[in-house]
């Protein structure tokens, strides 16, 4: 057998990938736009079309090898420049040189389509372009002048996605499209790829989104992708779990020390690294507090910390923190400790999922802390808060495998007869669960904490009670001679009061039976 079919990738002709210069779209596009392809940004109007497809020329067009931006609409280029030049991307020394805006008005409302083609090719030619942009082509395919109807349209563009592609062109058609409009459209038959962007309205939150329709060649991150548009211009949110498999690690055994007096030893030595802990409870009952311990402690140690928050201001929670004896304010000057505040109620899951990873990623952060998962959801956009719990694991998930170790808080509305886990049903996302709750015990409100589970891990089942004080929570004895403890008001308890009521309970009984009256007739 011949040697050279052997091996499958003899023979093989990699593709070119151009940078799109928008943060996140290239890791959507597995690496980013195939060189010569002949691509279609489509949405609704003010999606952000234009913007996209300007990031991506001044990312790309070169002197050598530069962009050509044919405009169809009867407003003049300078008008759309002048709105353009607001975002960072643009680059004022690439215009006339790199970039070129040619307007094709005229030429649409006085003649055919086949003289629009004519002009692009000409300046095509003329210019060794290698990327091309029309906008708006579905404004073209609308001139009053135009006979591409029928099979002529069909032919029309097949000309044009030809002659593009044959030129080792890079182009790009802008138009306004509708999600309805894709099927039998012979536009996205013949182009390589179609990105679709999308902008709604839910309860006042604007929320935009992209997709990824087909990109030939490349295996593309598939889905709904949330996308905003700032003075950077276009930065997307990819679905993904933000740190590649590659970098996931193998759970060791070190148990990592919390800060909190007596809380170790009911963990058996402390939070196992890399674990997820929950501390669910109700308002008031510390969870807070634990959370800010355990990120203290890791910073004593060295151990760089991200702190999301997205109930209370930066300030305002460090001040609560130095109440504690606990300097929040040193580790964040020397760059080992990042607080997060995330409170704007049109975040997006992905976008609230990025920003965390990035800060973990930039400070190779050791802990994480998010206080508390009802902020969280709150912070969201109403169109994704039914993907709470998704979000949540995802986020879990990206910084747990590459040993992060994630500690959560929940708060638990709660009653004196019920001990709930939590009221999202998340509990079986997390490896381990702290239950604190309030009990009253001699006409006292007490507060009472017990390890549901550690996953992979041993722990004490006993029901500790602690406390609150000027130096943060403090673990003390377990909580014996009660039952009903879980159900917030026990009773006291001991096998010698349970032998006493058991014998009144069966003298009881047996004076019971001999006060009874003899049954039968009276003679």
């Amino acid at each position: 057998m011949n040697s050279e079919n052997k091996n499958p990738e003899r023979g093989r002709v990699p593709i070119r990938r151009l940078p799109t210069g928008v943060p996140g779209l290239d890791e959507i596009l597995a690496g980013g736009l195939p060189e010569y392809s002949f691509n279609i940004i489509a949405g609704n109007p003010g999606g952000g079309k234009t913007t996209l497809a300007h990031q991506i020329m001044f990312a790309n067009a070169t002197q050598e090898r530069p962009a050509l931006y044919f405009t169809v609409l009867g407003e003049p280029a300078i008008k759309m420049l002048r709105y353009q030049q607001q975002f960072s991307f643009f680059d004022m020394t690439k215009l006339d040189g790199a970039i070129r805006f040619i307007n094709l008005s005229h030429v649409v409302m006085e003649k055919d389509l086949g003289a629009v083609l004519d002009v692009i090719v000409k300046e095509v030619e003329d210019s060794n372009a290698g990327l091309v942009f029309v906008d708006s082509f579905r404004t073209m395919l609308r001139s009053p002048r135009s006979d591409a109807s029928g099979m002529e349209l069909p032919d029309f563009i097949q000309r044009l996605a030809l002659n593009l592609t044959s030129w080792q062109v890079t182009s790009f058609l802008i138009g306004e499209y509708s999600e309805a409009e894709f099927r039998d459209n012979p536009v996205f038959t013949v182009a390589d790829g179609l990105l679709w962007l999308n902008q709604s309205v839910e309860r006042n939150s604007i929320v935009r989104k992209m997709q990824v329709i087909k990109m030939r060649g490349q295996n593309t991150v598939p889905g709904m992708h949330t996308f905003r548009i700032t003075d950077d211009g276009v930065q997307t949110f990819p679905r993904t779990l933000g740190l590649t498999a590659s970098s996931s690690v193998i759970k060791g055994g070190r148990r990592l020390a919390t800060g909190v007096p007596g809380f170790n030893a009911l963990l058996n030595g402390g939070v196992p690294e890399g674990d997820s802990m929950l501390l669910a409870g109700p308002s008031g009952s510390g969870k807070s507090m634990l959370a800010s311990q355990f990120a203290a402690e890791g910073l004593r140690h060295g151990e760089p910390a991200v702190i999301v928050i997205f109930e209370e201001l930066p300030k305002d929670y460090v001040r609560r923190a130095e109440r504690l004896g606990l300097d929040l304010v040193t580790p964040q000057e020397e760059g080992t400790l990042k607080i997060l505040y995330i409170r704007p109620l049109d975040l997006s899951v992905d976008e609230t999922v990025h920003e965390v990873i990035a800060a973990v990623k930039d400070l190779g952060a050791k802990r994480v802390v998010l206080d508390s998962l009802v902020g969280f959801e709150m912070a969201l956009a109403p169109e994704f808060r039914h993907e709470f719990r998704e979000s949540l694991y995802r986020m879990i998930a990206a910084l747990t495998r590459t040993g992060v170790t994630v500690v959560s808080t929940v708060e638990v509305q709660e009653n004196f007869t019920s001990m709930g886990l939590s009221n999202y049903a998340i509990s079986f996302l997390t490896d381990d669960i702290v239950r604190l709750r309030y009990v009253s015990i001699d006409g006292q409100m007490r507060k009472m904490m017990i390890v549901v589970k550690m996953r992979g891990g041993s722990h004490s089942i006993d029901m500790h009670e602690y406390t609150i004080t000027d130096r943060g929570v403090v673990i003390g004895k377990p909580l014996r001679g009660y039952r009903g403890l879980t159900s917030g008001i026990p009773e006291t308890w001991s096998w010698e009061a349970r032998n006493q009521r058991t014998e009144h309970s069966t003298a009881r009984a047996r004076d019971e039976s001999d006060e009874e009256p003899p049954r039968g007739k009276a003679e």
